[in-house]
């Protein structure tokens, strides 16, 4: 059967965790035509990019416990570990992927079918999960950032040199950390608009809290920026309070933003902020298409939750009857070190 006669049970877009939750548990309960479709060259890209190495990766998020409602046993572990039991999970449940294939545009045909239409191909499938998770798109400061230093502005670490003066400009988990990793090389000041640090989880207000206590990195909080200029082929930073310094990279980790022209195109009701409608079961507003992961989260995110919300779709899709089912036991031996 060519690519253009299959008629997938299961489209899913995006390779991170609620794409891959989505796609296992859908094996074990039966799902059999299952694609997963992904814009990078490999799973899981916003923890390989955005994660520091050896960072910490919990099950339970933000205080809260959470337990696996599926067939996956995620557990506590590193970024390391979480990398390598997902690469078990893909390679043992044999998925069918495609990587560096990028959607642009889904619609739904007057048989109820849907079209997915990506960078290597068409594909037909009678249910989507949209899991693109937001980080591939980092949110950008309102100002203009000049051309002549984008080199020395960043969203992530990849770009760093020992012993550079660095400015991290943020006030959540990734701020925090990128602040006290980079501070074991270099000087570093961690800039947040407002007074207060209240969004890292726990682990993180300890460490960053050491930090500013022994002078490893400095607080520069309760502040904006209001612009950047070239000083030499640094950054300098002019404040909104009058205040300027120079640094030699400004690196910016303040979350990433909903990819609203691709749920646009996909016809998703959205609500005045951008965010996708959805319902309890975590369908949009069109009929047969989900969301689950980071998506569907207003801030933040959770890998055991992501994972969680593959486990809730699979059970509304198969809750449906419309699916021939060939239950499967997928007892795994994927396990985290």
């Amino acid at each position: 059967m060519s690519q253009e006669e299959t008629i997938y049970d299961l489209i899913i877009i995006g390779g991170g965790p609620g794409g891959i939750g989505t796609a296992i548990e859908a094996r074990a309960l039966g799902i059999e035509k299952i694609l997963l479709l992904e814009k990078s060259d490999n799973h899981s890209d916003t923890i390989r990019k955005f994660y520091k190495d050896n960072k910490r990766v919990d099950k339970d998020w933000q205080g809260q416990i959470v337990e696996m409602e599926g067939s996956i046993p995620f557990m506590d572990g590193t970024k390391e570990s979480t990398l390598d039991f997902f690469d078990c999970l893909i390679d043992q449940h044999v998925i069918d992927s495609h990587f560096n294939c990028e959607v642009d545009k889904i619609t739904k045909e007057e048989d109820g079918i849907f079209t997915v239409r990506a960078g290597c191909g068409e594909f037909r499938g009678r249910y989507i999960v949209i899991a693109i998770g937001r980080m591939g798109k980092p949110n950008k400061p309102s100002y203009k950032i000049p051309p002549s230093i984008r080199k020395k502005v960043n969203f992530n670490l990849d770009q760093c040199d020992k012993g550079e003066k660095i400015l991290v400009v943020g006030g959540g988990d990734t701020a925090t950390e990128y602040a006290v990793e980079l501070a074991e090389s270099n000087d570093v000041t961690l800039n947040y608009r407002r007074e207060e640090l209240t969004r890292p989880n726990p682990t993180n207000q300890k460490l960053i809290k050491e930090a500013f206590e022994s002078g490893k990195v400095r607080p520069k909080l309760g502040v904006d920026i209001e612009g950047l200029e070239n000083e030499h082929g640094k950054v300098k930073v002019h404040f909104k309070d009058g205040s300027e310094e120079v640094y030699d990279r400004v690196i910016y980790a303040i979350g990433g933003t909903t990819p609203v022209d691709f749920l646009k195109n996909a016809n998703l009701q959205l609500d005045a902020t951008g965010e996708p409608v959805f319902k309890e079961n975590l369908e949009t507003s069109v009929e047969g298409i989900y969301i689950a992961g980071d998506i569907a989260f207003k801030s933040g995110g959770s890998i055991a939750i992501a994972l969680n919300h593959g486990y809730r779709i699979v059970q509304d899709i198969i809750s449906q009857g419309k699916l021939k089912l060939n239950k499967q036991d997928i007892s795994t031996v994927c396990q985290k070190k």
